[in-house]
C-alpha cells in the first residue's frame, strides 16, 4: 500500500479503502513473496514461477495491451458509457435518433442537479458515439474531477438514477483504476473475479450493480474465465438474465452505503464564506457561480509567469473591492484556505494584521482576485457582439419541453423572479452540456464576456454588504488523531482490534441510543483499546499471521469475518500444480537439497531400498549435518556485532546469580576445553517476541506518525498502537 504522501492521497485514503486489485486487500506481489520467504516454500515459488513463463505468447501480448489500453485513461479522469440493452431489428439511423432522444432525456431529468452543481475540473456531459470496433453505438462521456473524487462518485451516482429511470439502458464506468466500483467492494469479491477476469463483465442495470458470473455447478449462465466477452455477447446475456447477473448483496450494499446521502449530499460538501473581492468577480460569481472553481484552480497551479500578470491587476483593480459571499465546494476551499500566500506589494492588495475579525475574508478575496486576474490575462476580450439566443437553438425547444414534464421550474409562474432564476440557470446548462459546441470559448473569455456585458453598480454593491447572510464554519478542516483513526478504521472494512470477539457487536452497539448502554460501550470500547495496545497482542498477532495457511495468490490478513472464515486445501492445491506440471516424477529440483542427497535418493529409488530404517537414518544425518552448519554459523557470527542487534534470554546470567556453578553444557575440568565450553555457553537463544516488538515499534517511531509497512502491517492484523508520546 502506498504511503499517504500528499494531502490527495490521504483524500483517496478516506474515500476509497483501498485501491488495490479488485479481490486482494494487500499488495499480494509483495507478501507472497514475503510469505514464501518465510515458510521456505522454494518449491512452490519455483512452479509458480515455471506457470508464469509457460504462458502462451498470445495470452502475454493481450495482458500487455490491456495494460497500454488502462494507461491511456489519465489520472483524474473518469469515463462513462450508456448502451442500450436490445438493439435487435433496428436499423443503425434508428438506434443514432433513439440514443441522441435518450440524452436529451436524460440531461432534462438530472438537470436539476446538474446546475446547482460546482464540478472541480469538467462537468457530467453525454454524447453520442457511433459503433467502432467491438463497441456498440452508445452515449457516454468523460469528466476530469482533478482533486475532487466526490465528482467522480456523484457521476456514479447519476448512472445510478439514469439507468433507473431509462431501464433500456445499461451503465458501465470506470478510471485509470479500472472498474473502481470492484475496488470499493474488494472485500466480498468472489475469488475469480480480478482485474484479469473483470473485463466487459461489470455493468449499473435498473440502478443495480451487475456483475457477469462464471458457469458453475448450480447455474450455467455466465463466461467462463478464460473467455474475455465482447461487449455485444455481455449486453445479451445481461438482457436474458438479469437475475443471474446481479451482483451479491453484500456488493451492492457496499456501493449503496458509498453512495448513501445524494442529492442532499451535493448541499453538504459546499461551503459558504465572505470574501473581499472586486466588485468585477462579484458581479461575475453573481451570475456563474461555477466559474469559482476554474479561479481556486488557476491560482492553486500558479507559476512565476502568471504572477507577472498580477503585479498591477489591470482587470480587477482592487480599489473596487466588496464583501460578498462566496459559494465554493469543501475541495476548493480547502485548497484557497491552506495556501500560504504573500501578494506583491505593487498590486495594492493590503491585508489587516491576523487578529483582525475579517482578515481571513480579505485572505480569501486576495487569493481568488489573483485567480481571476490570472485566468482573464491568458486571453483577450472576445468579440462584444451578442450572443445568438438559446431560443434560436432547434434543440432548446425540445429541452424545455422536458424539463417542465421533469417539474425543473418547481411549479413557478412562468415570469416570476424565480423563474427567471431557473430559465436563465437552464440556458446556461445548455450551452454547456446540451447546444452544440460552436465559437467555444476559454474560460477567461468567458468572464471578460461577462464582465462586458453585465455592468455593475459598485455603490449597490457595497450597501448589500450589510445583508449578507452568515458564512459557514470550517471546523471541518480541523482533524484529531483519534477522528482520523475512527475514519480509516470505518473505511478499512471493520477491522476489529486485536483480542475482541465479535466485530458484529461492536455495529451494533453504535446503533443504541440508551445512556445507560452508551456508557457501557464507551468502557468497553477502552478495555478494547487497551487490549490493542497490548504488546503481547503485537507479538501474538504477528504468531498468527505467519502460521495462517495462505494460497497460492499470497497472504491475507485476519479479517474479522466469523461467517466467511478463510480456508485453504493444500492437498487440491498442489494436485492441481501437479496435473498442471506434469506428474510428480517430473517435479522441479528444490533450491534447499544438496546435490549429494538428491543422488543418494536417486539411487534408493533406483535400487528399491527404501525401507523405513534407511529413510530415517537418512533423516537423521540430514538433521546432524544442518545443526552441525548452525553451530558454525554461530561462531562466525560471534566475533561479529550482529549479534548484539538482537535480544537474548539471559536465563544463564540468572542462575549463576542465583549461586547456582552449573552450566547447561554439563561439567567439565576447567581445561583448554573449558574456554570453548565458556564460548557456547554464551551462545544463548533469541528472545523473538522482544525483537520482533522492538523492531516494529523502532520503525513506527522512524515513520514519524506517516504511513509506512509497520503501520500498514499492524493495521492490517487490526493491532491498533498509541501514537509515539516521547520525543526521544
Amino acid at each position: 500500500m502506498d504511503s499517504l504522501r500528499t494531502g490527495r492521497e490521504l483524500q483517496h485514503l478516506l474515500q476509497s479503502p483501498s485501491r488495490s486489485p479488485p479481490g486482494k486487500s494487500l499488495d499480494l506481489e509483495y507478501w507472497t513473496g514475503l510469505r514464501l520467504t518465510l515458510e521456505g516454500e522454494a518449491t512452490l515459488g519455483n512452479r509458480l514461477t515455471s506457470v508464469a513463463w509457460t504462458m502462451t505468447q498470445k495470452h502475454y501480448k493481450k495482458i500487455s495491451m490491456d495494460a497500454l489500453q488502462r494507461r491511456r485513461i489519465r489520472e483524474d479522469l473518469v469515463q462513462y458509457q450508456l448502451f442500450l440493452v436490445q438493439t435487435d431489428g433496428t436499423s443503425p439511423q434508428q438506434t443514432e435518433e433513439r440514443l441522441k432522444h435518450l440524452a436529451e432525456e436524460i440531461l432534462a431529468n438530472v438537470a436539476q442537479l446538474l446546475v446547482q452543481y460546482i464540478w472541480q475540473e469538467q462537468p457530467f456531459n453525454l454524447k453520442y458515439h457511433p459503433e467502432k470496433g467491438d463497441v456498440p453505438a452508445h452515449i457516454g462521456g468523460s469528466t476530469q474531477f482533478g482533486d475532487n473524487i466526490e465528482d467522480e462518485w456523484f457521476i456514479v451516482y447519476l448512472l445510478q438514477q439514469v439507468t433507473e429511470l431509462f431501464p433500456e439502458l445499461v451503465a458501465r464506468v470506470e478510471d485509470n483504476d479500472g472498474d473502481f466500483l470492484l475496488i470499493e467492494a474488494a472485500d466480498y469479491l468472489p475469488r475469480w473475479l480480478n482485474p484479469d477476469t473483470s473485463e466487459n463483465r461489470v455493468f449499473i442495470s435498473r440502478g443495480e450493480l451487475h456483475i457477469l458470473p462464471c458457469p458453475s455447478k448450480s447455474s450455467l449462465v455466465g463466461f467462463s474465465l478464460d473467455v474475455v466477452p465482447s461487449l455485444a455477447q455481455a449486453l445479451a446475456l445481461l438482457s436474458a438474465h438479469p437475475e443471474a447477473c446481479q451482483a451479491s448483496p453484500k456488493i451492492r450494499s457496499v456501493l449503496k452505503k458509498r453512495l448513501q446521502g445524494y442529492p442532499e449530499k451535493i448541499k453538504n460538501n459546499l461551503h459558504r464564506a465572505h470574501c473581499f473581492i472586486p466588485a468585477g468577480i462579484a458581479s461575475v460569481l453573481a451570475q456563474r457561480p461555477d466559474l469559482v472553481a476554474p479561479a481556486v484552480s488557476a491560482f492553486y497551479l500558479r507559476d512565476p509567469v502568471d504572477l507577472q500578470a498580477c503585479r498591477d491587476f489591470k482587470i480587477f483593480p482592487p480599489d473596487t473591492r466588496v464583501l460578498t459571499l462566496v459559494t465554493f465546494t469543501r475541495c476548493l476551499y480547502a485548497q484557497l484556505q491552506q495556501q500560504q500566500f504573500n501578494p506583491d506589494r505593487r498590486c495594492g492588495f493590503n491585508r489587516p494584521p491576523p487578529s483582525h475579525p475579517l482578515y481571513k475574508a480579505h485572505d480569501l478575496g486576495m487569493k481568488l482576485a489573483h485567480g481571476f486576474e490570472i485566468l482573464c490575462s491568458k486571453c483577450r476580450l472576445p468579440s462584444l457582439e451578442p450572443d445568438v439566443p438559446v431560443s434560436c437553438n432547434p434543440q432548446w425547444k425540445s429541452f424545455l419541453e422536458s424539463l417542465k414534464k421533469n417539474g425543473y421550474f418547481r411549479g413557478q409562474l412562468e415570469g416570476s423572479a424565480v423563474y427567471k432564476e431557473l430559465l436563465r440557470s437552464a440556458e446556461i446548462f445548455f450551452k454547456q452540456s446540451v447546444g452544440p459546441k460552436s465559437g467555444f470559448l476559454s474560460v477567461g473569455e468567458e468572464v471578460l464576456q461577462l464582465l462586458h456585458s453585465s455592468p455593475f453598480n459598485l455603490e449597490e454593491l457595497k450597501k448589500l454588504e450589510t445583508q449578507l447572510p452568515q458564512e459557514d464554519s470550517d471546523s471541518w478542516l480541523d482533524i484529531t488523531a483519534q477522528h482520523l483513526e475512527q475514519l480509516l478504521q470505518e473505511r478499512s472494512g471493520g477491522i476489529a482490534d486485536v483480542g475482541s470477539k465479535s466485530c458484529s457487536s461492536a455495529k451494533q452497539k453504535l446503533r443504541v441510543e440508551d445512556a445507560a448502554e452508551k456508557v457501557k460501550e464507551t468502557e468497553e470500547d477502552t478495555r478494547k483499546e487497551e487490549a490493542g495496545y497490548s504488546l503481547v497482542a503485537v507479538s501474538q498477532g504477528m504468531k498468527d499471521f505467519l502460521n495462517a495457511m495462505s494460497s497460492h495468490e499470497g497472504a491475507e490478513p485476519p479479517w474479522c469475518s466469523p461467517t466467511q472464515p478463510f480456508s485453504f486445501d493444500p492437498d487440491s492445491m498442489a494436485s492441481a500444480l501437479d496435473r498442471l506440471l506434469g506428474s510428480k516424477e517430473e517435479e522441479l529440483d528444490s533450491d534447499d537439497l544438496d546435490d549429494d542427497d538428491e543422488e543418494e535418493e536417486e539411487a534408493v529409488d533406483e535400487t528399491g531400498e527404501g525401507s523405513s530404517d534407511h529413510v530415517e537414518m537418512m533423516g537423521t544425518e540430514t538433521l546432524d549435518s544442518l545443526k552441525t552448519y548452525m553451530d558454525q554459523m554461530d561462531q562466525e557470527l560471534k566475533s561479529t556485532n550482529v549479534g548484539q542487534s538482537f535480544s537474548q534470554m539471559n536465563y544463564n546470567k540468572a542462575g549463576m546469580d542465583n549461586g547456582s556453578s552449573h552450566s547447561p553444557m554439563g561439567d567439565g575440568p576447567p581445561t583448554e576445553e573449558g574456554g570453548v565450553d565458556e564460548t557456547e555457553e554464551e551462545i544463548q537463544p533469541l528472545d523473538i517476541d522482544v525483537n520482533l516488538v522492538a523492531n516494529l515499534l523502532e520503525s513506527l517511531s522512524n515513520q514519524a506518525g506517516l504511513a509506512g509497512p509497520a503501520s500498514n502491517l499492524l493495521q492490517s492484523l487490526g493491532i491498533q498502537l498509541p501514537p509515539n508520546s516521547d520525543p526521544s
